[in-house]
């Protein structure tokens, strides 16, 4: 006579959804957290600092220039420092 429904998990069936729960929500929490690290803009690890040539940096600075990054009396200002270096 059977008086229930057997799957033949026993207890190891409700062990196993509760750990896939827990697995679900946990990739979930993560995700979510992911894209909020994502979208704050910041880089997780700032550039690290390159020192350069006095040459290579003017020339960067033209770019920047070109491109519009930088106004006239701030690309003056810098190229001055530079230039006193």
């Amino acid at each position: 006579m059977m008086y229930g429904y057997d799957d033949g998990w026993g207890a190891g069936s409700w062990v196993l959804m509760s750990l896939l729960m827990l697995g679900v929500v946990g990739a979930v929490i993560a995700s979510v957290l992911a894209l909020k690290r994502s979208s704050r803009g910041s880089p997780a690890y700032p550039p690290a600092a390159v020192e350069v040539e006095s040459g290579s940096a003017l020339r960067i600075l033209d770019e920047r220039l070109a491109r519009g990054e930088i106004d006239e009396p701030d690309y003056t200002a810098r190229r001055n420092l530079l230039i006193l270096r």
